[in-house]
This record gives structure tokens, C-alpha cells and sequence, in this order.
């Protein structure tokens, strides 16, 4: 006889483990299952975001960063530094262990709220009387039942047509992260948040980066200011950010990839690289769920159809994170996660979807939550915009790095905070005020009557908030 749960979970990435963690919490008999290996062969969870994503993708940025100031920022701080080397297998190692520690706390956790783990891949079976069979194929064969089950199984990167991942020239997510030298040359086709942070880490290590981008404009859902600015700081950093191009044949020979591709201008490229990442999306991750045999509905991009609450067209099934609608975002996942767990215990579980903050790694960082300023003209809402440059911030200077700025959008009538856009130091970290402000409701000023610590990067925010009625103090 099969083990019965009360909710299993298909995938161990945030929003899978999350949701197991949450519903433990809340009095169920959970499992999780995941069928992410290590290199030894054991269990990884995390998913993408722990092992191909954001968590490697932001210890080889340190890494490189590091490099980056010691051979071009130190010298101003008085600091002598000749002879800098990177080891790129010992920085490839750092990462390695930076995701292991965060596998081994994740089954830690599981294990803490007693959640019982299977490692294998989970698919179903068909209904069940008490719910749903789950078979879990990994070392062993077993079956398990489920009274509700939550779908979580994350999404794959998107290949070129023609042009499939091997993982040694042309390279995905994954394969960008276990490059095992500094090429001379790397090329991008995709100028996301993968394509630029990625392009960042390699062209700070000595590589000649080209990124080319289909797109007419930069960083499309990026408020344009905000955009341009980053793009300022990308063309004086030396990474080769080429817009407007239709990427033709990709030959992946011996010694590296040839792209052949028509610019802007309609003339004839041919760009020779010794390795190309291809970032042009994800798509959702249904491979071996079994869908058909309990008829589950996927729409035309293979993702599982929800509601606004994620329930799929099955009773007792939900589905959250990458493999449903909305952003591709971890902690979005991890929200839908627990507003899962939550109502399926009966509570009210909320998502919103407005208050999503959204961050670029590079440097500088680029961060926003809410709306742009030609997303509030094209819907036609009366504004009002405070900015603030980080070169007018003392802490910014003291840190000597001044790019950038903090942009904030208000309601013309109420003053109701609309988005904040940063592009600059930390702007990963100071997006959080934004999206409590915005979260109560805040007007801009609210947060200009807040006392913000001196010196703080975050006083950027309260001039910018200063600035919506024209009264910053500081420039």
C-alpha cells in the first residue's frame, strides 16, 4: 500500500519547498519531492535559483567584482595591487560549495519541519480514493498518494531554434556557469537579466563580451530613464550591447561558434566567439509530469493553467512559480508557495503581484517594483516624478561609486507611491523600503517625512521622495 499524505509537493525549488515548509507548519503530513543531483550524485534541492540561477550567478558576480576593484578601483583608495591573477577553477569551487551550503540547508529544513523528502522525479499516475498517485522514479520505484498535490516544477532555458545547448560552446544558464577559462571573446544573444549579469562576470575577468539583443530598446520593461542610465554605464564598462539585431545562422565548429546576424542598419555581420550563451527566456517545466493522466490542463506555452488563487482545473491540484503564469521570479514562487499552504488549510493566502520587486545583479544594480513612467502615460494616469542622483549622496561618494539614481512615482492626485525605479549601489537592498511603502500605500510623502540615517544610501530615496514635490534638499 502506498504512503498516503495529506500534500505532496512536485519540485524543491523556492516555491516547492517553501509551499512543503508552509503546509508542515500548518499541521499536514507533507512530501516533497525533487530530483536534482549533485555531482556525487545525491540529492540538491533548490531548483534553478540555488543551482543554475540566482545563487551561483551572485557568488561568481562577487568574485569578479572583487577582481574588478583590485585591478582598477583600488589604486584610488590608496592601495597598491600589481600582479592581480584570478584562479577561475578556484572561483568555479567557491560557487560550487556557496550551493551546496544552501542544498544542505534546504534539506536541513525539510527535515527540521518534518517534511519527508524523496529524491527522484515525481509524476502522476492517475486519481486516487484518497487524491492522487504520485509515482517517484529515482534510485527506487515508489508510489505515493496525495490528498492535494502542488506543482512545482520550475521552468528549462530556451534554446535557439537549430541551435541546441551542448553545454561547451553554446551554453545555457547552466553551462555559463561552469566555464572553466576566461574566453577571449563571448557572445550573448539576449540582453536579460541572465545575458547582462552573465556578461558582466566575464567581461570583469578579461573577455571581449557582445551582447546582441532582438529588441529596438534596452531593457524594454525597465523605466527608460533608468535604462538609458544603466546602458550608459554598460557602453563605459566596455560590454558591447548591440540592439536591434536578427541573429541568422550559429555554426558551433571546433574551436568555438560563428554567428552570423543582420544589425540595426540591415548590414551583414559575422561575430567569431569562443563560447555563446543563449539567454532568450525560459519555458515552463512539464517534462515527464504525466499530465495526461489525470487531464491536466496546460495552455499553448506548456504551462500548467491557474486561477488567481493557482488552482489548476483539477480538484485538489495547484501549481505555482515558473511552471504557471506571471513573472519567473523565485520569490514570487516562495509567495504563491505559502498562499498555497495557507489556503489549502483554509486561510486566505495573497499574492501581490503589484508589489513584486524586480533586480538586475549587475554593476550598477538595477531594481524596481511598480509601475514605469511609460507604462503610467500609456494607461494614462496623472503622475508626478522625484529623482535623485547618487552623486549627490554622500555615502555613494565615500563608497566611490556614484552611478546612477533613485526615481520615485507618485499619483498627481493622492500622492500614492506608483513605482520606484533605482539603478545604482545596493539597489537591490534599498528596492525593499519601496516595496514596504507601497505595500501600505504610502505617498511620497510619507516616506520624505521619514528620517533616514546619515550617511545612508538610502537618503537617496528620501530626496527622490523630496523631489516628487520639487523640494529636494541635497541637489
Amino acid at each position: 500500500m502506498s504512503k498516503q499524505f495529506d500534500v505532496v509537493v512536485i519540485g524543491g525549488g523556492p516555491g516547492g519547498y517553501i509551499a512543503a515548509i508552509r503546509a508542515a507548519q500548518l499541521g499536514f503530513q507533507v512530501a516533497c519531492i525533487d530530483e536534482w543531483k549533485n555531482a556525487a550524485g545525491g540529492p540538491a534541492p533548490g531548483g534553478t535559483c540555488t543551482n543554475v540561477g540566482c545563487i551561483p550567478s551572485k557568488a561568481l558576480l562577487q568574485s569578479s567584482e572583487h577582481f574588478d576593484h583590485a585591478n582598477h578601483h583600488f589604486a584610488e583608495h590608496g592601495i597598491s595591487a600589481t600582479g592581480v591573477k584570478m584562479d577561475v577553477a578556484k572561483m568555479i569551487a567557491r560557487k560550487d560549495t556557496v550551493v551546496k551550503q544552501n542544498n544542505d540547508g534546504i534539506l536541513y529544513l525539510l527535515k527540521k519541519n518534518k517534511v519527508t523528502f524523496f529524491h527522484g522525479r515525481g509524476s502522476f499516475v492517475g486519481k486516487a480514493e484518497g487524491g492522487y498517485t504520485i509515482q517517484v522514479a529515482g534510485k527506487t520505484e515508489e508510489a505515493i498518494t496525495a490528498k492535494q498535490v502542488i506543482i512545482a516544477t520550475g521552468s528549462n532555458a530556451r534554446a535557439l531554434p537549430g541551435t541546441p545547448f551542448d553545454e561547451v560552446n553554446v551554453l545555457s544558464n547552466d553551462g555559463a556557469l561552469r566555464v572553466g577559462a576566461v574566453p577571449k571573446k563571448l557572445a550573448l544573444i539576449g540582453s536579460g537579466v541572465i545575458g547582462l549579469e552573465m556578461g558582466s562576470v566575464w567581461r570583469r575577468l578579461g573577455a571581449d563580451v557582445t551582447i546582441l539583443e532582438g529588441l529596438p530598446t534596452f531593457l524594454g520593461a525597465v523605466d527608460e530613464q533608468i535604462a538609458k542610465e544603466a546602458k550608459k554605464a554598460f557602453d563605459k564598462q566596455g560590454l558591447k550591447i548591440e540592439l536591434g539585431v536578427k541573429v541568422g545562422e550559429i555554426v558551433n565548429g571546433k574551436k568555438g561558434v560563428t554567428v552570423h546576424y543582420t544589425n540595426a542598419k540591415g548590414e551583414a555581420v559575422k561575430l567569431e566567439a569562443d563560447k555563446l550563451i543563449v539567454s532568450i527566456g525560459r519555458v515552463p517545466n512539464t517534462i515527464g509530469l504525466n499530465t495526461e493522466a489525470v487531464g491536466l490542463q496546460l495552455d499553448e506555452r506548456g504551462a500548467v493553467v491557474v486561477d488567481a488563487d493557482c488552482k489548476t482545473n483539477l480538484p485538489g491540484v495547484w501549481a505555482v512559480g515558473d511552471v504557471v503564469r506571471g513573472p519567473m521570479l523565485a520569490h514570487k514562487a516562495e509567495e504563491e508557495g505559502v498562499a498555497v499552504a495557507e489556503r489549502i488549510a483554509g486561510q486566505h493566502g495573497h499574492v501581490n503581484f503589484n508589489t513584486i520587486p524586480w533586480v538586475i545583479y549587475t554593476s550598477p544594480e538595477i531594481a524596481w517594483v511598480g509601475r514605469t513612467e511609460q507604462q503610467l502615460k500609456a494607461e494614462g494616469v496623472a503622475y508626478k516624478a522625484g529623482s535623485f542622483p547618487f552623486l549627490a549622496n554622500g555615502r555613494a561618494r565615500a563608497l566611490g561609486d556614484t552611478t546612477g539614481m533613485v526615481k520615485m512615482l507618485a499619483d498627481a492626485t493622492t500622492d500614492e507611491i506608483l513605482g520606484v525605479h533605482i539603478v545604482g549601489p545596493q539597489a537591490s537592498e534599498l528596492i525593499a523600503e519601496a516595496v514596504v511603502a507601497m505595500e501600505f500605500r504610502a505617498s511620497a510623502e510619507d516616506i520624505a517625512r521619514i528620517c533616514h540615517a546619515h550617511p545612508s544610501l538610502s537618503e537617496s530615496t528620501k530626496e527622490a521622495a523630496l523631489a516628487v514635490d520639487k523640494r529636494s534638499l541635497n541637489f
